[in-house]
């Protein structure tokens, strides 16, 4: 098996008993990027001087019998919009640049502390905001399977990057559903955490009630693994859960046994949905009852009001923090105007790409005074009803499955000039987000053009363990199991 097949556990117990160096995994995958990513696109910088230093460092301590942290010598992918110090953050954007971060965000402070080998940075939609990586201003990301299609979006880089054998592991982050749904076109596993479990000082704000980092891997197991390692508190954002998360720590239990699953009738109810990812999902349903599961239909009656209300609140909360790029606070600052209006103006319409500037228009209206009690105040109302009927569907259940997306991932250009159909495309994902409930995609399956099928699970408030058990199990009964695309 080569090294870049291997998975993050696989190559953390390889490096530690020094089967093979952290050196030699590092140049392997630096290769493979070498040779491939200018068919993808995944990366928007590359690091292989710092990659190279840090997994020099990891062997030396190894090589003086040293302890060594969870990830040491594994290379890992991070997404453009969270910051690592010294390496650019561009979030994708124009108005970004160039700016290089003097600090680590929280978790790429935990993942240099558990022996992490930072390879570089990847793409993503501007800001974080679509659900294609079509919308970067740097460059398009293919997805690995099939060079004319989307790898999804907004963290389609880190996806891509893991579903090419680039690197074992990758950071997103999901406002949402932009981790769940490159997992699903891309095949590879990807979790959103329970909001606030992981912490998001130094990710870029899209949407701050919402966002929320999370992992990508070729197994549940390596995804537990990444968790492991960037959960915990941080007195630095004060929405981190300040109590331990139980089980993040623990073995994986990839039993289904006794396990009950729901299945929410309006999730398959609706228009658009493919047979394909229909029956995939279903036939996982299956395989999981086979085991000894329990599955029973559960209602979320409100999921139909969770498009509109995601777009005003996730609009009114990027309109509130991109504000600060005005070419004085922050970002790139436009040249040739006489005035502050026209700086402001000038450096906006430069700096910012069209699906920016159409949420911040969204958001800045919702928020206006006419409007704030009709559209902004009542969302927020949905949303908690939202939320109420989670919990009381997990009353009855221990997860709740359900399709990522409608179809598998779309031909290149083919929604991005229809931004409702692009919209439409999270309509299963974006409901965890605004009831902070975690979430993830395994692969289960591919449809008839080769194109891969996720399953989503979806679990308690801080139930994480038991979601990335569950998925575990399913990946058990399907054996994927780390598959990557033929390059």
């Amino acid at each position: 098996m080569e090294l870049f097949e291997q998975t993050a556990a696989s190559l953390a117990a390889d490096i530690k008993s020094k089967k093979v160096s952290a050196k030699e995994v590092t140049d392997a995958l630096l290769a493979r990027i070498d040779a491939h990513d200018k068919n993808i696109g995944a990366f928007t910088c590359i690091d292989a001087e710092g990659a190279r230093a840090q997994a020099a460092e990891i062997d030396s301590r190894i090589a003086k019998g040293e302890s060594v942290g969870a990830l040491a010598g594994v290379p890992v992918a991070i997404k453009d919009n969270i910051h690592v110090t010294g390496m650019p953050t561009t979030c994708s954007s124009k108005i970004m640049k160039p700016f290089v971060p003097p600090y680590d965000a929280f978790v790429t402070k935990k993942m240099r502390e558990a022996g992490a080998v930072f390879l570089g940075k990847t793409n993503l939609d501007e800001f974080a905001m679509g659900s294609s990586t079509e919308n970067s201003a740097l460059q398009i990301t293919h997805n690995p399977h099939d060079f004319e299609r989307v790898p999804g979006g907004s963290s389609g880089g880190s996806a891509a990057a893991v579903a090419a054998g680039f690197s074992p592991l990758a950071l997103g982050s999901d406002t949402g559903g932009s981790i769940r749904a490159p997992a699903s076109f891309c095949g590879c596993v990807g979790l959103k955490p329970t909001y606030g479990v992981v912490s998001r000082y130094g990710l870029v704000a899209f949407g701050s009630s919402l966002d929320q980092i999370g992992p990508f891997g070729r197994t549940v197991e390596d995804t537990a693994l990444l968790l492991s390692v960037i959960a915990g508190h941080d007195p630095k954002d004060s929405t981190s859960r300040a109590e331990p998360v139980d089980g993040l720590n623990a073995p994986l239990n990839p039993s289904a046994k006794g396990l009950k699953i729901g299945l929410p009738k309006e999730y398959f109810e609706t228009d658009g949905l493919s047979d394909e990812v229909r029956n995939s999902v279903l036939a996982a349903v299956d395989a999981l009852k086979s085991e000894g599961a329990q599955v029973q239909e559960v209602s979320l009656p409100m999921i139909k009001y969770a498009v509109p209300t995601y777009y005003i609140v996730a609009t009114a909360e990027a309109s509130s923090n991109l504000a600060r790029y005005d070419g004085v606070h922050y970002g790139s600052r436009a040249e040739g105007t006489d005035n502050i209006i026209d700086l402001f103006s000038k450096t906006r319409e430069e700096g910012f790409g069209p699906e920016v500037k159409r949420r911040i228009m969204l958001g800045t209206y919702v928020l206006s005074a006419g409007y704030y009690d009709a559209y902004y105040l009542r969302a927020l109302k949905v949303r908690t009803r939202i939320a109420q009927d989670f919990d009381k569907a997990f009353e009855q259940v221990d997860v709740i499955a359900s399709p990522v997306a409608p179809d598998t991932a779309f031909k290149l250009g083919e929604l991005i000039n229809d931004p409702l159909a692009m919209y439409l495309s999270d309509i299963y994902t974006i409901s965890t987000n605004l009831a902070s409930v975690p979430g993830i995609s395994v692969p289960c399956g591919t449809d008839s053009k080769g194109m891969p099928v996720g399953l989503q699970l979806m679990g308690r408030r801080f139930e994480d363990a038991r979601l990335l058990s569950t998925a575990a199990a399913y990946e058990r009964l399907s054996g994927w199991n780390g598959k990557i695309a033929s390059l």
